[in-house]
């Protein structure tokens, strides 16, 4: 069995910064792609940031140039830094796996998201 467990979230003014954390736990063999997603009230859940096993990055253009994306391969962890947050990234980030390949079976993951606010 795995699961992801996020991290890090909270209230912050706007401005300020953030690091959500993602911890992926389980028979783990390996891991391709981490990342992020976000899901606002009222809206569809969307990409935020995705990061593979070798490091190549995406990042949404909403973020560029205040979000980065990390990762721990050997902890099986993903990192969201979030810097010079505005109220409209308030949402729950949710931290996704894909796909995570264990010795049963091959398939992606979610975790239960944490909540982002911001506040003006």
């Amino acid at each position: 069995q795995v699961q992801l467990v996020e991290s890090g979230g909270g209230l912050v003014q706007s401005g300020g910064s953030l690091r959500l954390s993602c911890a992926a736990s389980g028979s783990i063999f390996s891991i391709n792609a981490m990342g992020w997603y976000r899901q606002a009230p009222g809206k569809e859940r969307e990409l935020v940031a995705t990061i593979t096993r070798g490091g190549s990055t995406i990042l949404a253009n909403f973020v560029k140039g205040r979000f980065t994306i990390s990762r721990d391969n050997a902890k099986n962890m993903v990192y969201l830094q979030m810097n010079s947050l505005k109220p409209e990234d308030t949402a729950v980030y949710y931290c996704t796996a894909a796909p995570v390949i264990t010795t049963a079976t091959i398939r992606d993951y979610w975790g239960q998201g944490t909540q982002v606010t911001v506040s003006s």
